[in-house]
């Protein structure tokens, strides 16, 4: 696990720092809100799409192949802005980027959930989620020297450098894989009637709201700095601040959740998300602004491994890749609208409405996990 949990921080790093620079790029190239909102959308397109085909392909090949496919298209959308520094190769690298991230993130969380004996899925999971949560910080952070050392489009080749790497060494540790689901004839009912499930739907709801949380962060936290003459790398270095406090709360979920169990846990950290949002874009004192991304992300951290671990406890025999692809298509469907709405929001009102918005979210979010 702790190998796969490496080979997702270069590849989710990657993938966050792409979101990052083009958010970056966008704004340098005088873009307005709105349309940076479609070009962080556009990552969450393809996946919305074909996130549960992409499950469905792990359950019946075994995860290694998408897994590969994944990061070959990333790679492959990483160079484009490199070759072609436009506001439209933006558009396709995001489109590339977001479609290999799917099918390399669907198998890996199938992967995780099949690793060993049931009972130590929940640890599995908080173990890939260190990956995450390093990749969080590394990614943002990186990036944001990356493009004062280099430029937006040199960075955004260097990323696909690191993809590179990730590619070389997954094809040679085989290891990572799953055995392809076997036992399950004829043609496959339709994923959503996986909904019936009431437990599962709120499970699922629960978490699409606490990504939508997560979204509007690093989506309007480099529009806040920006707006107040923050650096490309201060900015990088706020969101790897959200980050360390994800890695720090998912490396102590074991015992919270062992002496407090799952749910309470959560849902008191979407509560104390929500706490922190009301007053986080009153903030531009930088140290303020690192300490509140490092509680923000604490509270935040602890939503995908717990809701990831729930879900699949509740996953039909041989379909938790489907069940797992679900799940991403409807989080994929929070960020095509949450960044395209935020933008239009933030362009009317401005920033605090927004935050306060994801504060709404996040309780909402805590209340679901708790009925669940």
């Amino acid at each position: 696990m702790y190998l796969l949990a490496f080979v997702t921080m270069i590849v989710q790093g990657s993938q966050m720092g792409s979101r990052v620079l083009a958010t970056l790029f966008a704004l340098e190239l005088q873009t307005s809100k709105w349309t940076i909102g479609l070009l962080i959308a556009a990552y969450s397109f393809l996946p919305l799409l074909l996130a549960i085909y992409a499950g469905r392909v792990a359950d019946r090949l075994g995860t290694r192949k998408p897994m590969l496919f994944g990061i070959a298209s990333m790679t492959v959308g990483l160079v484009i802005p490199f070759v072609f520094p436009t506001l439209t190769a933006l558009f396709a690298s995001a489109m590339m980027v977001g479609l290999g991230f799917a099918f390399y993130n669907v198998s890996t969380q199938s992967l995780a959930g099949q690793y060993g004996p049931k009972e130590e899925r929940t640890r599995n999971f908080a173990t890939l989620s260190l990956g995450y949560s390093a990749s969080n910080l590394i990614g943002p952070v990186s990036t944001g020297y990356l493009i004062e050392w280099y430029g937006h489009s040199r960075a955004s080749g260097l990323l696909a450098c690191s993809m590179f790497f990730a590619l070389v060494v997954l094809y040679f540790i085989r290891s990572l894989n799953t055995t392809p689901a076997s036992g399950r004839s004829g043609k496959p009912g339709s994923s959503f009637d996986l909904l019936a499930n009431p437990e599962l739907r709120k499970i699922l709801i629960a978490s699409a709201l606490i990504v939508t949380g997560w979204d509007l962060f690093t989506f309007y936290v480099p529009i806040h700095g920006y707006n107040i003459n923050l650096s490309p790398a201060e900015i990088g270095k706020v969101l790897g601040a959200f980050a360390i406090g994800g890695f720090v709360m998912r490396a102590c979920l074991g015992p919270l959740t062992t002496r407090f169990r799952v749910r309470p846990v959560l849902m008191t950290a979407m509560f104390f998300g929500a706490s922190i949002y009301v007053v986080f874009p009153y903030i531009e004192n930088y140290a303020l602004l690192l300490l509140f991304a490092f509680l923000v992300g604490g509270a935040l951290g602890t939503g995908q491994p717990l809701t990831l671990a729930m879900v699949f406890n509740r996953s039909p025999e041989g379909r938790g890749g489907e069940v797992t692809g679900l799940r991403l298509a409807i989080n994929n469907l929070t960020h095509v609208l949450v960044p395209t709405g935020a933008g239009l929001l933030g362009t009317l009102v401005g920033v605090a409405p927004v935050f306060l918005l994801a504060s709404a979210f996040l309780v909402i979010g805590g209340l679901m996990s708790r009925r669940a």
